[in-house]
């Protein structure tokens, strides 16, 4: 037996999908690994910026394993990306599970900030169902090759029911054979009564079949939350617009999108504690000159794609109508419950009815 602790050991795997991602890959996994993320196993699909190589060179160091995920077929490509990562011998290492976009931060509030501290808090826990924080654009014109998390502060507040949308979760949990099937925000189960001991970022307990958002009126990041960046600068908005939704094609990104996320009441630097250790493992990461020059191709591309879409019309629009557009209002609570409540009533219905509008 080494001297090395359980928290040595343990593998923590977060599992991801990305298309044209390049800029802002190196902040991701820099930022993950220093918080203790010891294995990446990340799918790209249809890469037009050089993010699939990119990925290749890092798995070449050992970094990060990629996996190539073409686009096709019934099932969304992000779907088909969760069913082939249960297949990957990396998965079956993997003591803790955590399925992230690259645009999601676990920010930790427990301790040093780390994965292990969120773990000691609640030891007995089995997952940790970690709502959303959203980080709103903060009235970011263009697209610079900065870090992220120094560039978008303005968050929404900590009490939070709408719009829905805005407080989903992301898992972070356990290894087990009770959870059958990877999700988009939390695992399937074998057996809905055995869900095992779930809590959310207070560290409160979870009921035992939960939904993707949290019913709460109260803070919920007591002790951690994905700081979500979902919009990033206007004029890189059109870059997403133009990719779409990896697990929902059909649905557009779209103005309603944008009001959705663009929160700004709060201004939250509390991961900006790590930001010494993230810029060194970037910098780490981009001694290698190949993925130095893979990364600023990135950056090359999106701008040179996002002054393409500025000389189209639907494109120029848009970003005038988004620089128009204030922050995203915080409704009373008793609104957002009322608001929230109703909506699960018309769903409910429409499940019953079989109808979907």
């Amino acid at each position: 037996m080494n001297n090395t602790s359980w928290k040595d050991q343990m593998r923590i795997l977060a599992i991801t999908t990305m298309r044209n991602e390049a800029p802002f890959l190196l902040e991701w996994i820099a930022y993950h690994q220093h918080i203790g993320v010891t294995d990446f196993l990340i799918y790209t699909n249809d890469c037009d910026d050089g993010t699939d190589v990119l990925l290749d060179r890092l798995a070449e160091l050992g970094v990060v394993h990629h996996e190539r995920n073409h686009s096709g077929g019934k099932k969304a490509v992000q779907w088909r990306a969760l069913t082939k990562a249960q297949r990957h011998p990396v998965f079956a290492q993997a003591d803790w599970i955590f399925v992230a976009d690259v645009d999601e931060f676990l920010n930790i509030h427990a301790g040093a900030g780390k994965i292990t501290d969120l773990m000691a808090a609640v030891p007995h826990a089995d997952g940790f169902a970690i709502a959303w924080r959203m980080f709103g654009n903060a009235g970011i014109l263009g697209f610079e090759d900065e870090p992220i998390l120094e560039q978008f502060t303005k968050a929404a507040p900590e009490a939070l029911l709408w719009p829905w949308r805005a407080v989903q979760y992301k898992s972070l949990y356990r290894q087990d054979p009770r959870y059958q099937k990877l999700g988009v925000h939390r695992p399937k189960v074998v057996n809905q009564s055995d869900n095992g001991h779930w809590v959310d970022g207070n560290g409160a307990p979870l009921p035992d079949n939960p939904n993707v958002f949290q019913y709460t009126t109260g803070p919920r990041y007591g002790l951690a939350q994905i700081n979500h960046y979902a919009l990033g600068a206007m004029e890189s908005f059109l870059v997403k617009i133009a990719r779409g939704k990896p697990n929902h094609t059909s649905d557009p990104i779209d103005l309603t999108y944008w009001s959705d996320r663009n929160f700004a009441q709060v201004d939250d630097q509390t991961i900006l504690r790590h930001r010494p250790h993230v810029a060194e493992r970037i910098a780490t990461l981009k001694a290698d000159i190949e993925v130095n020059r893979l990364h600023l191709a990135g950056v090359e591309w999106r701008t040179a794609r996002i002054r393409a879409l500025l000389q189209t019309v639907e494109g120029h629009s848009m970003v005038a109508r988004l620089r128009q557009m204030a922050p995203t209002q915080v409704l009373a609570m008793a609104d957002q419950d009322r608001l929230l409540r109703e909506l699960m009533k018309i769903k409910a219905k429409e499940r019953a009815q079989g109808t979907k509008s």
